[in-house]
């Protein structure tokens, strides 16, 4: 069976289909942070990296006035369509997590802003990285919390990673398989190959997508939000979403969740 080369960001669904389904897990876990380390007031939601828009249509369904953006077209369209379809609103624009800005229209001062699943670590140099913490930061009102996650590289790792996911969705299919190579030390970038197998109207083909993302262990991460002094971390979690079980930021673990607060 021939493998097509797409940019899996460019079959929305199919990204949709795979992650779905942690989606009420994670909106859970936001709005339970939200009451804990808020103030308890506002809910005006921000989210870089919005994507297929899943969590965008589960946080307006439970009553946030929710803003977000891609940098991929397709994603934003995809998911204006799916607010439409559920008769919800929010306000989506293409525009890019290191150099974003609001819109005419929408006002700053969010009272959350997340960015869950190493969307992160497609910006490949500390500058990019720090500049988006800062406009995040200064989109956020004192008091506002952003929810950062991303996955740890063990830079002694001596073999590459695979996950799999297989999800569905009515007649369609999606089989997702993931490869990470070790990351080079010096670059502080790893190779990642993504596969779907799509079974779609009884027709079955492949799909592959090839990046590169920054890495970070703990030190680094650190590192990083030592540059950005208006963001605190008040605490960290892995991607289990426990809100009963935070978690200290060190390498013991891959899957690392920020809970970031803005200083007053």
């Amino acid at each position: 069976m021939p493998t097509e080369q797409h940019d899996w960001y460019d079959t929305p669904l199919y990204y949709d289909i795979v992650f779905d389904d942690g989606t009420r897990q994670e909106a859970d876990f936001l709005e339970g942070a939200f009451v804990k380390h808020g103030d308890g007031r506002g809910r005006r939601l921000l989210e870089p990296a919005c994507g297929s828009g899943r969590l965008a249509l589960e946080m307006a369904r439970r009553g946030w006035e929710v803003a977000g953006f891609d940098g991929n077209a397709n994603m934003i369209d995809f998911a204006k369509e799916r607010m439409a379809r559920h008769g919800l609103k929010a306000r989506l624009w293409e525009d890019w997590m290191q150099s974003f800005t609001l819109p005419k229209g929408v006002r700053g001062g969010f009272d959350m802003a997340h960015c869950l699943v190493s969307t992160f670590k497609y910006l490949r140099t500390e500058k990019d990285a720090a500049e988006c913490l800062h406009r995040v930061a200064e989109a956020l009102r004192p008091g506002g919390l952003f929810f950062l996650g991303l996955h740890l590289t063990d830079y002694d790792r001596g073999g590459p990673e695979h996950e799999r996911w297989v999800a569905s969705r009515e007649k369609i299919k999606v089989v997702c398989n993931t490869r990470t190579w070790p990351a080079d030390r010096r670059t502080r970038l790893e190779k990642l190959r993504t596969r779907l197998k799509i079974t779609d109207a009884g027709r079955t083909h492949l799909q592959e997508t090839r990046w590169e993302f920054r890495t970070y262990d703990a030190a680094q991460l650190k590192a990083l939000l030592r540059k950005v002094p208006e963001l605190e971390l008040v605490e960290c979690h892995d991607f289990s979403y426990d809100l009963a079980a935070p978690r200290r930021l060190d390498d013991s673990y891959a899957d690392v969740l920020l809970v970031l607060r803005k200083r007053a």
